[in-house]
């Protein structure tokens, strides 16, 4: 049997994002720290997948792999990068809730915040 799927969300996980949407192939914020760390150390253990809104557009894929190329000079290929989500034991994304059994109320919802958007 093979190593257990982890899931990295692309932008606000690997990539800073802070520049917000400019296209599936214009990737222009640096990573977040201490990502490439991570990757490494999660593909130890992990079958590691790197999944964004990007990746179905045209050009998304290969703009993921050049940019990581471009920051951590062989990192893209510690990890895959799938067109949909494949069957993962875990996910992080900075864009979810991990559901416990409770449904929140819509305006929790609309009141959420990405862990870089948050107020300290």
């Amino acid at each position: 049997m093979g190593k257990p799927i982890l899931i990295l969300d692309f932008d606000g996980v690997i990539h800073s994002y802070v520049s917000g949407w400019k296209g599936a192939d214009v990737i222009p914020d640096e990573p977040v720290p201490g990502a490439f760390k991570a990757i490494e150390d999660y593909a130890q253990e992990f079958y590691v997948c790197v999944l964004s809104s990007r990746s179905h557009q045209e050009g998304g894929i290969q703009a993921m792999r050049d940019w990581m190329e471009k920051h951590h000079p062989g990192s893209s290929l510690l990890v895959s990068f799938p067109l949909s989500k494949p069957p993962a034991l875990v996910t992080i994304d900075d864009r979810a809730i991990t559901f416990s059994g409770y449904w929140p109320e819509a305006k929790e919802l609309l009141a959420f915040k990405t862990w870089n958007a948050k107020e300290v």
